[in-house]
C-alpha cells in the first residue's frame, strides 16, 4: 500500500529506470554450453512497460551485464535507453536526467541489490522487489509484492500509471 506522500511523488515520474537481472528476470543466469548467456524475461512484465511508455513515460534500462538477450528483449520493446556493461549506475543515471532534461524527482527505479543504490537512492521513487537484501529495502520507498522477473515490474509501473491516472483509461481500451 503506497502512502499519500510516495503517491505524490509517483505523479511527477517522467523516468522509469529499471535493473536487469532479479528485476525484469528472476535473476538466474543460464549459460549455453557454447557460454552464450540467456535470459527469461516475463510476457506480464513487458506489455506494463509497453503501456507506461505510451503514457509518456520514458522508460531505461541499466544494467551491469552485457546481453545479447537484453539488447533483443529492449529492441522488441521499443526501448531506446538502454545501458549495458555499466560499472557506476550513478553517472549513467546522472547523465541520461541531464540528457532528457529532467530532475531526479521525475525519475523512479526498480532494482533489487546494493549495485542499485546509487540510481535508486536519487530517484524521486525508489523500489525494490522482496528478495532485495535488508540493506536495499531500507533504502527505497517501495517494495514490491510480485517478485523479479515475475511481475514486479508490471506492478511498479502501474503504480506510476495509476498515481497519474492513466492505467484506468489505459485498460478501458481493452475493453472496447
Amino acid at each position: 500500500m503506497l502512502n499519500p506522500q510516495n503517491i505524490e511523488r509517483l505523479k511527477n515520474i517522467k523516468l522509469a529506470v529499471f535493473d536487469v537481472d532479479g528485476v525484469l528476470t528472476d535473476g538466474t543466469l543460464l549459460y549455453t554450453a557454447n557460454g552464450e548467456e540467456t535470459k527469461m524475461f516475463n510476457a506480464l512484465d513487458g506489455h506494463g512497460i509497453k503501456m507506461l511508455m505510451q503514457t509518456g513515460v520514458e522508460v531505461a534500462i541499466i544494467s551491469g551485464r552485457e546481453s545479447a538477450a537484453l539488447k533483443r528483449r529492449a529492441q522488441d520493446q521499443g526501448i531506446t535507453q538502454l545501458f549495458m556493461g555499466v560499472h557506476d549506475k550513478r553517472d549513467v543515471f546522472t547523465r541520461l536526467l541531464a540528457a532528457l532534461n529532467l530532475e531526479e524527482a521525475q525519475s523512479a527505479g526498480l532494482g533489487d541489490d546494493v549495485i542499485d543504490l546509487p540510481f535508486l537512492t536519487r530517484a524521486g521513487f525508489a523500489a525494490c522487489v522482496p528478495a532485495a537484501p535488508a540493506f536495499v529495502k531500507q533504502h527505497v520507498h517501495y517494495i514490491t509484492q510480485a517478485g523479479g522477473g515475475h511481475g514486479a515490474a508490471r506492478e511498479f509501473c502501474e503504480l506510476i500509471m495509476q498515481a497519474q491516472g492513466t492505467l484506468a483509461p489505459l485498460l478501458q481500451k481493452y475493453l472496447k
